[in-house]
């Protein structure tokens, strides 16, 4: 073993020091060699420097600008918090407010149309829920029962109690599923209509309820798998679109009075007014004119209440037989010029329905409308004249396109995308909107797990385009209110035509949908 104290071990050998001397020499040279300005690097500077013309800048400020202030770390976004208004805007609607209306004419409804504040009456506070509101029912169960403390209003519990609308029943309404002309519930008169419309096979997917109370008839239809629109005024009938909201149903505050309804044209398959009191012979068949305007071609309205089976009520209506005998043969008169046939006819209920095309009825003379785009409504006058079918080729033809059967349809390519009359839309890149927005749903649904379950019944699309949200995400447990901003790319007839529902609106000034669409997408 060797000793750890031996000197030879601290020696360092000739070479090694030779190496050491050398390299030191080499780089002295080197470095002397650079500096004499033969060196390669060196020239190029000094032939650049002498090509290049420098000039004297005389302002050069070389004074630090910081002002020797404290460092700052990066502070927080500001966040703005509105603050809740008043507990009396509780029901408060921007455009629907009863005080504002009453300054408007009562003809033509005009006073219970849209009517939005001036900027400086706007509310810049978040609207309260009523005092006490709970969470509503899970569907099913929310179509029948809603708390009361979310809908405060019992006058209709008294209003129309013997017609079976709405029930008060301890801390809930409980909604039977009767209407006027239906006290012995939706289901038995959807029956009567399926007797005659193709209802369960998927050949109608959207329907159109005209002044609708609390919306039954189309709670009912949702379990058909139909999706329903429905509308009525904010009027003496209180919250009715809000119980409708409330009880999960697609519906939204309005009339046809003199401006044109909020859907494209050619939307849905079949449209009811059932006592919905509507004038429909006024102003030269207008109304119906425009419920034909955004009736599919081949699709279904239907009519029960006033003057149907006017024998057997023109006393309880207090009309005579005379007057409601010349109402019922001027509406048949117009649906004729229309192009409907009255196909049913018994008790309560007439059926009429649209034709296919142009080429497979005799129009009588009427006033065509002139405007070339009977999907461009928005503020835009209701007037008496009837919207010209799309162009065919044969009498087989379906005008506008056909479409296939629900939920097929959902994914098909929608006809105004195939006619290439979606500026910008191809069958390729609305294919990919689809992929796209399956993608971004599965997402949400990771993110957010109660994302198509129960506890989300009433959404909102705020900025729909072609839909693809909704599609993504369609199901029996909720429903998507599709809108399509006025400034946007009009795509709300293909919307529809994927089997969906949604309006045209101006986000601008506030919504009139309700709060009860409480999740936003």
């Amino acid at each position: 073993m060797g000793s750890k104290h031996n000197p030879s071990g601290n020696r360092r050998s000739p070479v090694s020091i030779f190496i050491v001397i050398g390299l030191c020499c080499f780089f002295y040279i080197l470095g002397a060699w650079q500096r004499s300005g033969f060196g390669k690097g060196d020239s190029i500077a000094l032939e650049i420097t002498k090509q290049t013309d420098c000039n004297i800048i005389s302002n050069l400020n070389f004074e630090t600008h910081h002002n020797n202030a404290d460092i700052i770390e990066p502070s927080q976004p500001k966040v703005e918090v509105f603050k809740p208004c008043n507990d009396k805007y509780t029901d408060y609607t921007p455009c629907q407010e009863q005080d504002r209306a009453m300054k408007f004419p009562r003809e033509n409804m005009i006073y219970r149309e849209r009517h939005c504040p001036e900027e400086e009456e706007k509310l810049h506070c978040l609207i309260p829920a009523p005092k006490g509101y709970k969470t509503p029912f899970p569907w099913p169960k929310g179509r029948d029962y809603v708390h009361y403390a979310n809908v405060p209003h019992k006058s209709l519990t008294v209003e129309k109690a013997v017609q079976n609308w709405v029930q008060f029943q301890g801390d809930v309404f409980k909604f039977p599923g009767g209407g006027t002309m239906f006290p012995q519930g939706a289901d038995a008169y959807i029956d009567e209509l399926a007797s005659v419309i193709p209802i369960a096979d998927g050949s109608v997917r959207t329907a159109l309820d005209t002044g609708c109370g609390v919306a039954s008839w189309g709670a009912y239809l949702l379990k058909r798998n139909v999706l329903p629109m429905s509308f009525a005024p904010r009027d003496n009938h209180e919250a009715q679109v809000q119980f409708a909201l409330e009880r999960g149903v697609p519906a939204i505050i309005g009339v046809l009075g003199s401006i044109r309804l909020p859907y494209p044209a050619r939307a849905f398959d079949m449209a009811q007014c059932s006592r919905c009191l509507i004038p429909w012979t006024s102003n030269d068949g207008m109304y119906l004119m425009e419920v034909d305007r955004v009736l599919r071609p081949g699709g279904y309205w239907i009519l029960s209440g006033p003057p149907i089976n006017w024998k057997t009520y023109y006393k309880t209506w207090k009309r005579s037989k005379e007057d409601l005998q010349a109402e019922q043969r001027t509406i048949e008169e117009m649906a004729e010029k229309l192009c409907w046939k009255k196909v049913y006819e018994k008790g309560d209920l007439a059926i009429f329905r649209k034709k296919i095309n142009a080429k497979s009825c005799r129009r009588k003379s009427a006033n065509v409308c002139e405007s070339k785009d009977a999907d461009d409504v928005w503020y835009k006058k209701m007037e008496a004249c009837v919207t010209p079918y799309p162009e065919v080729t044969s009498a087989n033809e379906v005008a506008g396109g056909e479409l296939k059967k629900f939920p097929a349809r959902l994914f098909a390519i929608p006809p105004r995308i195939a006619a290439g009359l979606v500026e910008g839309v191809t069958v390729e890149s609305y294919e990919e909107d689809n992929k796209l927005w399956k993608k971004h749903v599965n997402t949400y649904k990771r993110i957010n797990k109660l994302l198509g379950t129960t506890r989300y019944r009433n959404i909102m699309d705020m900025n729909a385009g072609l839909g693809g949200f909704a599609a993504a995400l369609e199901s029996p447990k909720s429903w998507v209110m599709n809108v399509v901003p006025t400034i946007a790319k009009n795509t709300l007839g293909v919307i529809y035509e994927r089997g969906l529902v949604g309006i045209y609106h101006d986000w601008y000034v506030l919504m009139n949908i309700l709060s009860a669409l409480y999740y936003v997408s």
